[in-house]
């Protein structure tokens, strides 16, 4: 397949990098200042040096890269909430043009769902998005194998910054503060974490799930979640809740018609907490009764792999 790449931050340069490995060539590739366009396909190595030297990908203008000759647009600008722009626009350009997308962006997915399957109701190209929620774990994947309409719940951990933050102030017994520098130290957390610890980043998985679930039926925003994030916990609440064998954990919940997140005491053995960056999830569907992933959620190889494997998805 031939992919033209926009947004060349961790998870467009791994897309990139690994693209070939994968059997499939990128002709296009953009950040939000430059493009490179080549028929024969780009020099992944070339290309992702001169963005680590100049800061940009090439010389051309960003636009340009919709006229390279692709047979899918891999959609990994940063999330926005709101109207999901510019995310939102690529990807009504690439389906006006009968193009497949496959996006790494929560935004068009999360904030504008019902737009999105308009689009793609009238394109000949089909719209994948199994990385914009647990990055290389197959959740998204996992619900439509079973049948969207076979599940009942999904639940668990889909933060690894906020998870690293829970589960290093729980073995070590540190305050919030503390490990939150830690993990800003280790890269672990963003500069602005915010997103990540007061559970915006969590809720537009979970919306995403949701809408999934929901299939058409019920359009789900951020604003349809019900949010409580990590910033008030003290290390002695966690200390508290060992005392009884348990631990805390920021517990996204999508179940009848609901998406809750906040954090939850759950039995410190328990699936859903997982130790440092790790997922996991819980999936309750009939007849299959509660299935468990668990991995790695994020990272830009990690879930450029699932950007590939939406991709082969689209070629088989």
């Amino acid at each position: 397949m031939r992919l033209c790449v926009l947004g060349a931050g961790a998870v467009g340069s791994a897309v990139v990098e690994l693209a070939a490995e994968h059997g499939h060539v990128v002709t296009g590739f953009a950040d939000s200042e430059s493009a490179v366009v080549d028929a024969d396909g780009i020099d992944a190595d070339a290309v992702l040096s001169k963005k680590h030297a100049d800061g940009v990908v090439g010389d051309g203008d960003p636009e340009s890269v919709f006229d390279a000759d692709y047979d899918v647009l891999v959609e990994a600008t940063p999330t926005t909430l709101g109207d999901a722009e510019p995310g939102f626009s690529h990807v009504e350009r690439a389906l006006t043009d009968d193009r497949d997308v496959v996006l790494a962006n929560k935004g068009p997915v999360a904030e504008r769902y019902a737009d999105l399957r308009a689009l793609e109701a009238e394109s000949e190209g089909t719209v994948r998005f199994g990385a914009t929620v647990g990055g290389a774990l197959p959740i998204l994947s996992t619900i439509e194998d079973v049948g969207p309409s076979r599940v009942s719940a999904v639940y668990g951990v889909l933060n690894g910054t906020a998870n690293f933050v829970l589960s290093r102030m729980a073995a070590e017994g540190l305050d919030y503060e503390h490990v939150l520098a830690e993990a800003q130290d280790l890269g672990v957390a963003e500069a602005d974490p915010t997103f990540d610890v007061d559970g915006t980043d969590t809720a537009l998985k979970g919306v995403i799930v949701a809408n999934v679930l929901a299939d058409g039926e019920t359009e789900y925003t951020l604003d349809d979640a019900e949010v409580d994030g990590i910033q008030e916990l003290s290390g002695s609440m966690l200390d508290l809740a060992a005392e009884d064998g348990q631990t805390i954990r920021l517990i996204v919940e999508v179940a009848d018609g609901a998406v809750r997140v906040g954090p939850r005491l759950v039995p410190e053995n328990a699936a859903v907490a997982p130790s440092g960056t790790e997922n996991a999830v819980q999936i309750e569907a009939d007849y299959c009764g509660r299935l468990g992933i668990t991995g790695q959620g994020a990272g830009g190889p990690e879930t450029a792999s699932a950007v590939l494997t939406d991709v082969e998805r689209l070629a088989d």
